[in-house]
């Protein structure tokens, strides 16, 4: 294994954010050296939480556990709650603890607003849903650094809106140089377009 990507689970979460970030990650196909990454799910605490689409899921670790240090990454997915108060405000206070360890922080849909609350995207580039709903968060100030793409990667932040899976974990995969560049090219020919022509490319590999 390379290392440990930390994917963040709570209440509401939203299922199909992160899925092909983490299928990839974890069975390493493709990638430039062999191996994948190891997942290791983190809670509020290690009780149970139920995911937007219903399933249940019992965290390996709870957030107090978590240091960059071990981490080679960590994902924030989207969730019902991020809009709903400040319940995963913890979580984004998490992430920026990553960001100043130069460790970096995947977040995309709802995730993107806890980080514009805590103060994380005013001097990053960073995109979301819209612009819009960023600038309904309080203490965002960031708005010049917004970029209206299918996914950003600004340092070590990497952001998505939540119609963006696929693009989120393309820029992921960049972060973290697990791929040629033709490869990732082909990757996400082939899993956002259905190019069949990316196949060979990905075989070669």
């Amino acid at each position: 294994m390379k290392g440990i990507v930390h994917h963040a689970v709570y209440d509401t979460f939203a299922d199909w954010e992160t899925g092909h970030a983490t299928a990839h990650l974890r069975n390493g196909r493709y990638m430039r050296e062999p191996g994948g990454y190891e997942i290791v799910t983190v809670g509020p605490t290690t009780d149970p939480i139920v995911t937007m689409g219903g399933l249940r899921i019992t965290p390996d670790l709870a957030l107090e556990e978590l240091s960059p240090a071990d981490s080679a990454l960590l994902i924030l997915p989207g969730a019902d709650l991020w809009d709903a108060g400040a319940e995963l405000a913890p979580f984004a206070r998490k992430a920026g603890e990553f960001l100043d360890a130069g460790v970096p922080v995947a977040a995309i849909c709802g995730a993107t607003a806890g980080l514009a609350r805590e103060g994380l995207l005013d001097d990053r580039d960073h995109t979301s849903a819209v612009v819009q709903y960023l600038e309904a968060q309080e203490g965002y100030a960031g708005s010049k650094h917004y970029l209206d793409r299918d996914a950003v990667l600004g340092g070590d932040l990497v952001t998505a809106g939540p119609t963006e899976p696929v693009a989120f974990a393309r820029e992921i995969f960049r972060r973290l140089d697990v791929y040629r560049p033709e490869v990732l090219d082909a990757w996400f020919r082939l899993f956002s377009r259905s190019d069949a022509t990316a196949y060979e490319v990905l075989m070669a590999a």
